[in-house]
Parts: structure tokens; sequence; C-alpha cells
């Protein structure tokens, strides 16, 4: 075990009509479902070049027969059942740092242009900083990290809106965290948003 870093990965199980709604509300979701199995298995591939321990959280159930193999360095979590996306995210936090966890940074699964650069540089900010953001355009995060739980961040958070990243630079100041801002990068939640990925790429992912 890495005691020192965890990546918390946050995925929706993969079901027809349950997930990328967004997305499937212009594309079909048969298409939207295509595609978030394959961000997921690009998830996968990015994660497995990070130096740190994985947790792979799904939001339904813990599906012991996917592609996140037991056998490799992904463990599997449920999600806490609350219906509030962030005290999904501070439990799955409490669990890393009551494990022993020095650095933990959460990202979810919707976000192509990250790689695991990004992810090692988010690591590698927490050495020297107390947190670290990676915005996305629309407002949100696609990266949240941190070496010591502040509940804080959880709470008071219009989640899946534009205010979303701005609340929790402010919460940042109020608590006077040192913190690293990672590169703006595009989550992929609409039609619009796949305009960012290459047209031949885009043509394997809905597939």
């Amino acid at each position: 075990m890495n005691k020192k870093r965890l990546l918390i990965i946050f995925v929706k199980n993969p079901e027809l009509g349950k997930c990328k709604t967004r997305l499937a509300a212009t594309i079909g979701d048969e298409k939207a479902l295509n595609f978030y199995r394959n961000m997921l298995k690009r998830t996968k591939d990015v994660a497995e070049k990070v130096d740190a321990d994985k947790a792979i959280y799904y939001s339904s159930f813990i599906d012991d027969n996917d592609f996140w193999s037991s056998e490799s360095s992904f463990y599997k979590q449920l999600q806490n059942q609350n219906p509030d996306l962030g005290i999904k995210m501070q439990s799955a936090f409490e669990e890393a740092i009551d494990k022993g966890y020095e650095s933990v940074c959460i990202i979810g699964s919707d976000c192509y242009a990250l790689g695991e650069k990004v992810i090692e540089q988010a690591f590698k900010s927490l050495e020297s900083k107390d947190a670290v953001l990676g915005p996305s355009n629309d407002g949100g995060y696609y990266l949240l990290g941190m070496n010591k739980l502040h509940q804080e961040l959880f709470k008071n958070k219009e989640w899946s809106t534009e205010s979303v990243a701005p609340d929790t630079i402010q919460d940042f100041n109020k608590l006077n965290l040192q913190y690293f801002l990672l590169e703006e990068l595009t989550d992929i939640d609409n039609e619009e948003d796949l305009r960012t990925i290459p047209e031949e790429i885009i043509i394997d992912l809905l597939e």
C-alpha cells in the first residue's frame, strides 16, 4: 500500500438511461452509455499510470466483475448513499484519512483531457500546499485534493453549477489554506462539449 497517496475515482454504474443524461438528451441513451463506458476505460488507463493507491467509488453497487479488476491496484468501495454530492465526497475523504493516507485527490470520469501528468502534478503540489483544485470550464472542478480533511469544502455548495469552483476557492481563503490551481479543463457533459475532442476520437468513443 502506498500510505502516502490515494486517488479516489467517483464513477456511476454504467446503466442505460442512468448516466450522461444531458448528453443522452441529444445523442440518445445508447451512444451516451457507450461514451461513458469508454470514458471509464480511459480513466482507468490514466489512473494506472499514477503513483498512488486507487479507490473506485461506485454510485449504486460494487461491480466485482467489471474491468476495474480487483487484482490490480484498485480497491472498490460504495459511495455514501446520501443524495448530496458533498456528503458523498466528504465520506470518501474521511475514509481515506482514517486509513492513514497523507495526500488524497478525487476525480470523476467526465474529463477527457485529464491525463496522468496533471494528476501527478496535483499530488506533487500537495507536498508543499494544503490543497489543490482542478477547475473545469463550466465553473465546477475535475479534481480536488488535500492533505487533511476540511469539511467546509463540501458544505453550502450548489453542485453542478458554475459557482462550485469559485466557492471552493473562497473556502480555501477563509480557511487560510495554501492551495495550487491546476489548468482549466473541460468536463464532457453535453454534445457541445464533445467538440473539444478530436472528431476521429469521438467516433470511437460513441461506439
